[in-house]
């Protein structure tokens, strides 16, 4: 998977958030975006999501030396993020069925393994969503995202929510299951960009 910017920039209304994004990203590698709250890391994991396009320039997409698509895009990515929300209303085991009519699990991977092994939450197994506390539902959210068989995983503040033990259950998923993926974390928190071997400053391209 390989992800190339050219001269891309995001601007609302009149202003720009980001500006001459020159840079590429590839598979296997593992991406920190840092810098200050506010100053655009979420929208730079927007745009490499294809879930924004950009004002100006290009955001494109190959694997293998094949392009991707624009529409096609969220086949090969799994996000997980404060603003991606859960379906509170199903319950757990709802919401992994539901997650695998989209996106499988990685090898060796299925619903019971997930609930028991991988989340820990076997006695939660029939319990709404809704219901979770702040940190199970973070929890989950990685848990799809971290799990899931896709070549892209983005990942913007995986640590939020999450105690000391939640933070230490993150980085062994990311060590099971980052593999040879294309890696992108936006945080300002060490612990979650430890793993990361390239960092790109977000800073640069204000």
């Amino acid at each position: 998977m390989k992800i190339d910017c050219v001269d891309a920039g995001k601007r609302y209304r009149r202003e720009w958030v980001l500006r001459n994004i020159n840079t590429q990203l590839s598979a296997p590698g593992a991406y920190a975006v840092t810098g200050p709250n506010g100053v655009g890391k979420s929208t730079f994991l927007k745009l490499l999501s294809a879930y924004l396009t950009p004002s100006k320039g290009k955001v494109q997409f190959s694997s293998q030396d094949q392009p991707i698509a624009i529409a096609e895009v969220y086949r090969h990515l799994s996000l997980a993020a404060p603003y991606v929300d859960l379906i509170e209303e199903y319950s757990l085991e709802e919401a992994l069925h539901f997650h695998q009519q989209f996106k499988s699990f990685s090898e060796g991977l299925n619903t019971s393994r997930m609930i028991k092994e991988v989340l820990g939450f076997e006695k939660h197994r029939s319990k709404p969503i809704r219901h979770f506390s702040s940190g199970m539902k973070q929890r989950l959210k990685l848990a799809l995202a971290i799990c899931s068989d896709t070549p892209l995983l983005l990942l913007d503040e995986p640590t939020t929510n999450l105690d000391r033990q939640g933070a230490e259950w993150y980085r062994s998923l990311i060590d099971q299951f980052a593999g040879q993926r294309l890696v992108v974390v936006a945080s300002n928190v060490e612990e979650d960009l430890a793993f990361c071997t390239n960092q790109i400053d977000i800073r640069l391209f204000k």
